[in-house]
C-alpha cells in the first residue's frame, strides 16, 4: 500500500477534474472540514515533533500527529497516524504547560475512486493570528503500480510534485511566523539496509526529497545555500546510482541519471557566482574598503551575471524536464523491485544435454552490501592515493583533477558510512572533508579567473568589466592559488595516513 500527498495549486484545481486521466470519475460530495491546533506559547508540542489538532466542533475530538514520516520514507509520504485522545485530556508530552489554540484551518474534502486507487482532495484557508495561507493537496492511496502511474499521467498537464510538508507542519509553522524546516538534508542513511535495491530506494528517496524541499528556496534574494544544496544533492545521487552500476543497469536509472546532471550543469553557473562574490569578491572588497569605482563596475557586472543565473536556474526548476527526473526518482524509489540486479541466466546444456558444470562470470553469487561497499570504497582511495603520490609538483589541472577523485571517494564514504558507525569511520570522513575542502579552495581561484575572463567581454548592454578591476581580481586569485597550496599538503598528510574504516568489522 502506497500513500502519496501531492502539492497542487489551488488555481489548477478546476483542470484537475478536467484532465483526460480522472475526467470521467465520479467524485463524492464534498465534506467540510474545520480544525485548530493548540501549543504551549514555547511551542513544547511542536518542539516534539508533534501537532495536537482538534474538530472544531462541540465534540472537539483531540489527535495527536506526528510532524514528520518515518526516517527513510519516501518523499511525499504522510507522517504516521495520529493518536486519539479522550475528552480534552493534554497530552502526556505537553507535561505541565499551558496549553492554547496557535492556529486554525477551514476547507473541504472531496474523495474519488478511480480504478484501484483513491484520490483525496484537500483545499482550504489556514490562519495564525493575523496570518493567513491557502492550502490545497492530492492524496493518492493504492498499490504503488497504479499510485505512481496515476500520479504521472496526471502531472503531465498539471505542476504536480510530491509534498514537502502536510497540513500540520505548515499550520505549527504559519503559528510560529517561520517557514516549514526542510525534511531531507545532507548524505542519506543506508544503515539499515543490506542489500543494493534497499539501499538504492533509500538513498534515491532521500535525495529526491532534498530536491524537492530545496528547489524553492533556489532565488537570488534567498542567499546562495538552496542552490549549493541542489547540486550536492544532484550530484551526490549521481555517485550513488555509479557505485552500483555494476550491480543494477536499466534504463530508468539511465534516464534518472541523464537528468541528474543536466540540473546539476544548469546550477553550475549561479554556484560559481556565489562563490565569487562570497569569496574572493569580498575578500577584495575589505582590501579596497569600498571607495574603488571600478572595482564595483566589476561587482555590478558580476552581481548582474549572477542574477542571469539565477533566472536560467527557476526555469529550469519550473520546467518539465526537472520534473520528469524528480518522477523518475520517485518511481524508482518507491518500487525496489525495479532496483534489483536482473536474474543470471540459466546454465546452457553441455553436448550431453546435461547443464554446464563449470561456473560462469554472470552466474556468479552476488556480494553483501558491505561487500559491494567495501570493493567500491577501496578502488576510489586506492585511485585518490595514486593521484596525490606527488602532491607537491601538480600542475592546478592536476590538483582539479585530484579535488574530482576525492569527491568521489567522499560522496561514496559518505553513503556506506553507516554501515560501519564509529569513531574511525567519523575521522576519516573529517579529514577527507578537509582535504576536499583544501583542494576545492584552490580550484575557487582558477574558476575566478575563468569568470574574470567572461567579465572581459561585453555580452550586454552595461559593457565589460573594467581592465584595471579584471586583473586586479586575477592577480589576488593567483596570489590567493600559491598560499592555498600549502593548506592543500596539509591536509593530504593527515588524511594520507589514515586506515580505511571499511577494514574494520
Amino acid at each position: 500500500m502506497l500513500i502519496l500527498e501531492l502539492s497542487l495549486p489551488a488555481t489548477a484545481v478546476a483542470r484537475l477534474w478536467r484532465h483526460a486521466a480522472i475526467s470521467e470519475t465520479k467524485r463524492a460530495r464534498a465534506v467540510a472540514e474545520q480544525w485548530h491546533w493548540l501549543d504551549s506559547a514555547e511551542g513544547v508540542l511542536a518542539e516534539a515533533g508533534l501537532a495536537l489538532r482538534a474538530l472544531a466542533s462541540p465534540a472537539g475530538a483531540r489527535m495527536l500527529h506526528p510532524l514528520r514520516p518515518e526516517p527513510g520514507s519516501l518523499p511525499g509520504a504522510p507522517p504516521p497516524p495520529p493518536r486519539l485522545l479522550e475528552g480534552e485530556a493534554a497530552p502526556a508530552e505537553a507535561g505541565q504547560a499551558a496549553l492554547h489554540p496557535v492556529a486554525r484551518y477551514a476547507g473541504k474534502r472531496i474523495e474519488a475512486r478511480h480504478a484501484q486507487v483513491l484520490l483525496t482532495l484537500e483545499q482550504g484557508s489556514l490562519q495564525a493570528g493575523a496570518a493567513e495561507q491557502g492550502w490545497c493537496l492530492l492524496r493518492l492511496q493504492g498499490a504503488a503500480p497504479p499510485v505512481l502511474e496515476l500520479a504521472q499521467s496526471l502531472a503531465v498537464g498539471l505542476p504536480l510534485l510530491p509534498a514537502t510538508a502536510g497540513l500540520d507542519e505548515v499550520a505549527l509553522a504559519l503559528a510560529a511566523g517561520r517557514p516549514v524546516t526542510p525534511r531531507h538534508k545532507g548524505a542519506p542513511d543506508v544503515g539499515g539496509a543490506t542489500t543494493v535495491p534497499e539501499a538504492l530506494s533509500i538513498a534515491i528517496g532521500h535525495l529526491a526529497g532534498v530536491l524537492l524541499a530545496q528547489a524553492p528556496q533556489a532565488r537570488p534574494e534567498a542567499g546562495p545555500e538552496a542552490v549549493h544544496q541542489l547540486r550536492v544533492a544532484a550530484r551526490r545521487l549521481r555517485s550513488c546510482l555509479k557505485v552500483f552500476r555494476k550491480v543494477v543497469d536499466n534504463e530508468l536509472l539511465r534516464a534518472l541519471d541523464g537528468g541528474l546532471r543536466d540540473a546539476a550543469r544548469a546550477l553550475g553557473a549561479a554556484r560559481e557566482w556565489d562563490v565569487f562574490l562570497g569569496g574572493l569578491g569580498r575578500e577584495l572588497t575589505a582590501a579596497l574598503g569600498g571607495e574603488e569605482k571600478r572595482w564595483q563596475k566589476l561587482l555590478d557586472r558580476a552581481a548582474e551575471r549572477r542574477l542571469a543565473a539565477y533566472a536560467s536556474v527557476g526555469a529550469m526548476l519550473a520546467g518539465p524536464e526537472f520534473r520528469a527526473t524528480l518522477w523518475l526518482a520517485l518511481h524508482a524509489a518507491a518500487r525496489p523491485e525495479l532496483l534489483s540486479p536482473p536474474a543470471a541466466p540459466e546454465p546452457a546444456p553441455d553436448a550431453e544435454g546435461g547443464a554446464e558444470s563449470a561456473a560462469r562470470p554472470d552466474s556468479r553469487p552476488l556480494l553483501s552490501l558491505r561487500d559491494q561497499a567495501r570493493a567500491v570504497l577501496g578502488k576510489r582511495r586506492r585511485k585518490l592515493l595514486r593521484g596525490g603520490a606527488e602532491i607537491a609538483a601538480l600542475s592546478d589541472a592536476d590538483l582539479h583533477a585530484l579535488r574530482l577523485e576525492a569527491k568521489r571517494l567522499r560522496y561514496a564514504a559518505e553513503l556506506f558510512a553507516p554501515l560501519w558507525p564509529g569513531k574511525a569511520t567519523k575521522r576519516f570522513l573529517k579529514r577527507l572533508s578537509a582535504l576536499q575542502e583544501a583542494l576545492g579552495l584552490s580550484n575557487d581561484t582558477v574558476t575566478a579567473r575563468a569568470l574574470m575572463a567572461t567579465l572581459a567581454r561585453a555580452e550586454d548592454a552595461s559593457g565589460a568589466a573594467p581592465p584595471w578591476a579584471i586583473g586586479l581580481a586575477e592577480g589576488w586569485a593567483l596570489a590567493a592559488s600559491r598560499g592555498m597550496r600549502s593548506e592543500a599538503l596539509i591536509a593530504w598528510k593527515g588524511f594520507s595516513k589514515l586506515d580505511p574504516f571499511w577494514e574494520h568489522g
